[in-house]
């Protein structure tokens, strides 16, 4: 019993220290102060861990259809690469002010920071965004086609040139069509 008793009474100090720090406002949350890595950890793990379990029933596409490249190219170029960039580019405003740092998604050498390399993991992510990290959620605007061209565009962009890049994400008439 006095085991319990031990165990309840370090349960409650527990939760009232928590939200005596989370009240006290003492924890820095400007983008512009790092995480301190036991945060930055834990985000990172829950993060990985929810957006695995949620997208583990997602059915992929078949997604080297050219058609799909090419719908998706404007769409990744006018909505995504502020922050997750163009071939050639290794920053801008937005991906140095954001933190965590969006993912350098022209690189594909697992090196970019971005652990939701698979298509079922992007299609979620872009669907369904990231809370209180910048990435909005386009499902709101968007239907799943249009998101699995991004899809489809975003597995090609790190074998892009900056000159392919410019080629692929100029909007054309009948690209506009699928924009609305």
């Amino acid at each position: 019993m006095q085991i319990l008793k031990l165990l309840l009474m370090v349960s409650v100090i527990a939760v009232v220290s928590i939200f005596g720090f989370v009240y006290s406002g003492l924890y820095p949350i400007g983008a512009d102060d790092s995480h301190t890595r036991v945060v930055y950890w834990a985000l990172e793990t829950l993060l990985e861990r929810s957006v695995a379990n949620a997208s583990k029933d997602i059915v992929v596409p078949a997604l080297d259809d050219p058609k799909l490249l090419l719908a998706g190219g404007p769409d990744y170029n006018e909505m995504c690469a502020s922050c997750h960039l163009k071939p050639g580019k290794s920053e801008s405003d937005l991906s140095l002010g954001l933190s965590p740092e969006p993912p350098n998604l022209t690189i594909s050498d697992g090196d970019h920071g971005d652990d939701h390399d698979g298509p079922e993991q992007r299609f979620w992510v872009i669907k369904h965004g990231i809370k209180a990290s910048g990435m909005p959620a386009w499902g709101l605007t968007h239907d799943d086609q249009r998101i699995w061209a991004m899809v489809a565009f975003i597995q090609k962009l790190p074998e892009l040139t900056p000159f392919q890049y410019q080629i692929l994400t100029a909007r054309t008439s009948s690209n506009e069509e699928h924009s609305h």
